[in-house]
């Protein structure tokens, strides 16, 4: 009975990256073994055991074979018998197939350590055929690595679009595209992984409204944008990597994508007021045009999200950035109406609904007039 430390750890020491999280496999072991020693085990696909004391993650050695299309058609073989060979064997990407006894000495099978000199990202095995989610997680580490210089090699980027000519990607469900998708838009170069998907033809399949050059320009120039600001949720993101599309094909895409409530709903608004802003007259704005687009975008109750809206606007239109600051402006001066003002002189009812339209547009004329050139 062996134990390795496996995967990212390794990997990520051999970058000079600080190690989060430490995944080890066990070798020549029964899950027996592993609950006499005081792991316990967790997962119901394959035998993975916490440690009792440091709760670090040990997985028996195993091996995968394809049995069926898609993510799930794999059947898992974990017996003492599987070597750590084996089980790098099955691993995607050659930087993440290697291995440190415990006294840290380097187990390199498939050359990952030259492939790190290298900044290459490089397939293990033609195995990585049978499984079309490590398309995107190569995109993600492509992205993740890219600002070190890390690119995909031709030999795995045709495996890729082998793999999506054949049809696997069809195959992927969205639970598991919009998870890589999430974690994708948070690394350090999200746009390499929407470069990697787009040439090897994957986001034809899974996001076709991006695919047009001049859709992709406008989507990563403002996700490159947003992603340079400090503190931007996920949904920004998405709404940014959306933004050149219609309200519609914003709001089908993150439907069949099973993106979250807040971030359909933060793609939809911005596909829908960019449309609005850009016909806008910065040099003649209506008051009534800008208070109908603050309560479409709901600030009275959601002003958490119409910051963020702006955020994406911000990078959605470049070239209508006035028209975007007059928005900016109409909320501060709206924002400021206090509805117990109103009642206090008497209003109730749809007098005082009207009341605070009227006020609020009032409001938004003088930030108008005050601030025009």
């Amino acid at each position: 009975m062996q134990a390795y430390l496996v995967g990212g750890a390794v990997r990520d020491e051999l970058l000079g990256l600080e190690v989060k999280d430490r995944d080890w496999v066990v070798v020549g072991a029964t899950p027996e073994d592993m609950l006499a020693k005081g792991f316990k085990q967790v997962g119901a696909d394959f035998p993975v055991f916490l440690h009792p004391a440091t709760r670090e993650e040990y997985a028996l050695a195993r091996t995968e074979r394809k049995q069926g299309r898609g993510y799930h058609g794999f059947t898992v073989y974990s017996a003492p018998d599987v070597t750590l060979e084996q089980d790098l064997q099955r691993r995607d990407l050659t930087i993440n197939a290697m291995a440190k006894t415990e006294d840290g000495e380097l187990v390199d099978p498939f050359q990952g350590q030259a492939d790190i000199r290298n900044r290459t990202l490089r397939h293990v095995s033609e195995a990585f055929a049978e499984d079309p989610l490590r398309i995107l997680r190569t995109a993600r580490f492509a992205a993740r690595f890219q600002p070190l210089g890390f690119t995909v090699c031709h030999q795995t980027q045709a495996l890729m679009q082998h793999m999506v000519r054949d049809g696997e990607v069809e195959h992927l469900v969205p639970e598991r595209v919009w998870q890589e998708l999430q974690r994708a838009l948070h690394e350090r170069s999200p746009e390499t992984f929407f470069s990697v998907l787009r040439s090897c033809g994957a986001l034809t399949v899974l996001i076709p409204e991006l695919d047009p050059q001049a859709s992709f320009d406008a989507a990563m120039a403002a996700l490159g944008c947003i992603q340079t600001m400090p503190d931007t949720a996920t949904e920004e993101r998405f709404a940014a990597m959306l933004s050149p599309l219609s309200e519609a094909q914003a709001l089908d895409r993150a439907r069949a994508l099973k993106a979250p409530r807040d971030s359909q709903n933060l793609a939809r608004l911005g596909t829908a007021l960019k449309t609005e802003l850009t016909a806008l007259d910065p040099s003649a704005p209506d008051s009534a045009v800008l208070l109908d687009l603050l309560d479409r975008a709901d600030l009275w109750r959601r002003s958490e999200r119409f910051e963020q809206l702006l955020r994406v606007l911000d990078c959605a239109l470049p070239d209508a950035a006035r028209a975007v600051d007059l928005l900016r402006r109409a909320s501060r001066a709206a924002s400021g109406v206090d509805p117990a003002e109103l009642l206090a002189q008497g209003y109730k009812g749809k007098a005082l609904g009207e009341a605070i339209r009227q006020e609020r547009q009032r409001r938004i004329d003088l930030a108008i007039a005050t601030h025009q050139p």
